[in-house]
């Protein structure tokens, strides 16, 4: 077999990867959350727990996978086959009777017990997948620099997925399965993304193999200057200010404007999919487009909530600050993905 068609398909093994698994990661959360719901009341506590988990678990695996891209191939192997086996083993992600609760003591610690039990190891499995598989993909394109910076349209990739994710979820399989189908089917992907993930890896050590160089060598590309911390803070900032605009819209919209069910997808998929647009290609994005419709929205949208007569139909309320969201995430995420760091030969920008 040549090396460009060796190339290709452990490339095309590392995006199905990032596809399931982000695709996975968006389902579980509603899915997990909605099972251990009515054992702790149902309350808005419950979900900002669960909330508060899934969050913690995601910066656990981006820490694994930034330290683990360090390693040379063959340890990543091995410890991430423990980590996918580990996590098979605890499959199906249904909670078991015996963490429902008594009534008694601390509901929160028994809320993030049954977490980590049902799903604690598969969730951080796939939270490690975006990094970790853009840094095997880099290695791919160690020596075509130009195909080595287009490793971040592995992200659009991932956003696209976890949008799938989003609307699939409330609209074609929380009506039509039974959560006990949807845990045993979610459990069937999550042993796909792990034979996926293992065959990623494997096929990019058989490339390296048969391109002649060493799959445990220390990567000889680095970036030439590691990024300083005023760049590191500029990337915080960036990325806080979509967030931050995000849950402010997804507030004021469903506490404010309409109390409509899944009304909260809206601003969530707006916000996804500008990292798709902008990770994808720097076409998408025209500065002399949206930063004159961030200073034209953003200024009516902190205005509406102070007049007496708030008079706007509830569409084109909505409309308005969702517009103003989008132009807002696009203009940070445009400007992060503009200033990421080139992707060296082992390891991407988690």
């Amino acid at each position: 077999m040549s090396v460009p068609v060796s190339s290709a398909r452990a490339a095309g093994l590392c995006a199905a990867t990032i596809f399931v698994s982000a695709f996975l990661l968006f389902l579980v959360q509603p899915m997990v959350g909605r099972q251990i719901l009515p054992w702790f009341g149902g309350s808005a506590a419950v979900w900002t727990l669960c909330l508060v988990f899934f969050q913690l678990l995601l910066l656990a695996g981006y820490f694994y996978a930034e330290r683990l891209a360090r390693r040379p191939l063959r340890t990543q192997a091995a410890v991430h086959a423990l980590l996918l086996l580990a996590a098979c083993a605890t499959l199906p992600v249904i909670p078991g009777a015996a963490w429902r609760p008594d009534g008694q003591g601390d509901p929160s610690l028994g809320v993030l017990a049954v977490l980590a039990a049902t799903v604690g190891l598969p969730y951080l499995a796939v939270c490690t997948t975006g990094p970790l598989v853009q840094s095997w993909v880099a290695r791919l394109h160690a020596h075509d620099a130009q195909r080595r910076a287009r490793v971040y349209r592995l992200f659009a990739l991932s956003n696209l997925a976890a949008l799938a994710a989003l609307v699939a979820y409330p609209f074609a399989i929380e009506p039509v399965f039974a959560l006990r189908t949807q845990a045993l089917a979610w459990s069937a992907g999550f042993v796909l993304f792990a034979l996926l993930a293992m065959g990623s890896l494997w096929a990019v050590a058989r490339w390296q193999r048969c391109a002649g160089e060493a799959p445990a060598a220390a990567p000889a590309a680095r970036p030439a200057a590691p990024p300083g911390w005023r760049d590191q803070l500029l990337w915080l900032l960036l990325s806080a200010l979509g967030t931050v605009a995000l849950l402010a819209v997804s507030a004021f919209i469903t506490q404010d404007i309409a109390s409509v069910p899944l009304l909260w997808i809206l601003p969530l998929a707006l916000y996804l999919l500008s990292f798709v647009l902008c990770f994808d290609s720097e076409r998408w994005y025209r500065r002399a487009v949206f930063w004159p419709a961030v200073l034209l929205l953003v200024p009516v949208m902190g205005w509406y909530p102070t007049t007496a007569q708030r008079a706007l139909p509830i569409a084109a309320a909505v409309g308005l600050y969702a517009l103003g969201l989008f132009a807002v995430c696009m203009s940070p995420t445009a400007s992060s993905r503009a200033r990421s760091p080139r992707p060296s030969g082992s390891r991407a920008s988690t």
